[in-house]
């Protein structure tokens, strides 16, 4: 206990939680090629496995969204270590759950498990935003983006060439890695909020809705919250219909979206690492967003058009700017929020973005499953399997003004009162 004890009161480092963060994200990206594909090998039908994969894809949203806040509360009350901890074993447990059932319904269960204790996002940001000043979150909130895409750089290889081999064998290495990632953070991640500066819990804090509405009618940051609800809309749609897409439009395997999302997770990394810095510097943080949410609507319009496969990947990295619009948002948000409010905004963040998980990829894969029964009477270029993606761009296009009439209002008021 006195050697936890020591270990738990080391100075905080930006170094400890970048490697946990990239360890996380390396265990998500290697599941995200295979996860569809192994819900394939219980059903034939696609518009079951479409279902299916996106009852996953909602429960592990819809607990994260009901849950997020109060793990964030929590956090604010007893410190982020001991909810960062509780979130690498659960990962660790619900990954060797897939690997050893053959059941879809205890498929379900363990990715309900996983969206119950994963509050990493949300509690690595707000650990990043103790130990860092206000003028410097965008940069660690790129960082955080670099650590991010370095993880689905690899993960999604190593998952997509596992998979080949066995389809189960991905998630026993991510149960492994995560537990190992557990043990490193028990002996060696420290606590970042000293207890001087930790608030009192409460059962308001930790509601999801209502911890949203505060962030809504707060009137500096509350159109923002719209712009990263939709936003998160769009992107989740994207990324939980992407491997159902692609195999049956491009006819793609596990290892041909394990590389696909390996390219975004470079895409990612180089965006949010050293363009992210660029941009920032040279337009500003909101500028930087208005850029990503552009360059959004060209993407997803392309992603939709495009009829052979190997074009996805182009556009992919003629796109990057967008994965700087994260990050810029939540540097924004985050400036705007008072030390003992971290927690919970961004818990509340994080938990908007998990109720987008259960909105979008519900409606994109129930969509998608009924546009795939017309597979095999249509050609694979048709421009209507590409739906999902034109829905992405128009969503993109009301975050873009939505952002670009918050951002002017704001350069007015502050006009006037210089």
């Amino acid at each position: 206990m006195n050697l936890l004890t020591s270990f738990s009161k080391r100075k905080p480092g930006m170094s400890f939680i970048l490697f946990l963060v990239f360890i996380d994200m390396f265990c998500l990206g290697v599941i995200v090629p295979v996860l569809p594909i192994l819900v394939g090998t219980h059903t034939t039908d696609p518009k079951m496995q479409a279902f299916w994969y996106g009852a996953l894809a909602v429960s592990y949203g819809m607990m994260e969204f009901f849950l997020g806040p109060l793990l964030g509360a929590l956090s604010d009350r007893f410190g982020r270590r001991p909810i960062l901890l509780l979130s690498m074993f659960g990962l660790a447990v619900s990954n060797f759950i897939i690997g050893c059932v053959s059941s879809l319904w205890m498929l379900l269960f363990a990715r309900i498990i996983a969206g119950a204790t994963q509050s990493c996002d949300a509690v690595s940001n707000a650990y990043a935003a103790d130990i860092t000043p206000p003028e410097d979150r965008a940069k660690v909130f790129g960082q955080f983006g670099i650590a991010f895409g370095m993880g689905f750089i690899i993960g999604p290889l190593l998952g997509g060439w596992l998979a080949n081999i066995n389809i189960n064998m991905p998630f026993y290495v991510v149960g492994g890695l995560a537990f190992l990632n557990g043990l490193y953070g028990l002996f060696m991640l420290p606590e970042s909020l000293p207890v001087e500066k930790r608030s009192s819990f409460s059962i308001r804090r930790a509601n999801p809705l209502s911890a949203f509405m505060v962030l809504v009618r707060r009137r500096d940051i509350g159109v923002l919250i719209g712009v990263w609800v939709f936003f998160q809309l769009a992107f989740a749609m994207m990324i939980d219909t992407w491997v159902l897409y692609t195999n049956f439009r491009y006819g793609w395997d596990s290892n041909m979206n394990g590389i696909a999302m390996c390219c975004v997770g470079l895409a990612t990394a180089v965006a949010q690492g050293g363009l992210m810095k660029v941009l920032v510097k040279r337009f500003g943080e909101e500028r930087t967003v208005l850029i990503g949410l552009f360059t959004g609507v060209v993407g997803y319009t392309l992603y939709g058009l495009a009829p052979r496969g190997w074009m996805m990947f182009p556009i992919i990295f003629l796109t990057i700017t967008l994965y700087t619009t994260g990050p810029a948002l939540l540097a924004i948000v985050s400036k705007a929020t008072k030390p003992t409010e971290q927690g919970v905004t961004i818990g509340s963040l994080m938990s908007a973005r998990m109720l987008m998980v259960v909105i979008g990829p519900a409606f994109a894969a129930a969509f998608l499953g009924m546009v795939a029964q017309q597979v095999g009477d249509l050609p694979r270029s048709d421009i209507r399997l590409g739906v999902v993606f034109f829905i992405c761009a128009f969503i993109q296009v009301i975050c873009l003004l939505l952002g670009y009439r918050h951002f002017r209002g704001m350069r007015k008021m502050s006009d006037n009162e210089d």
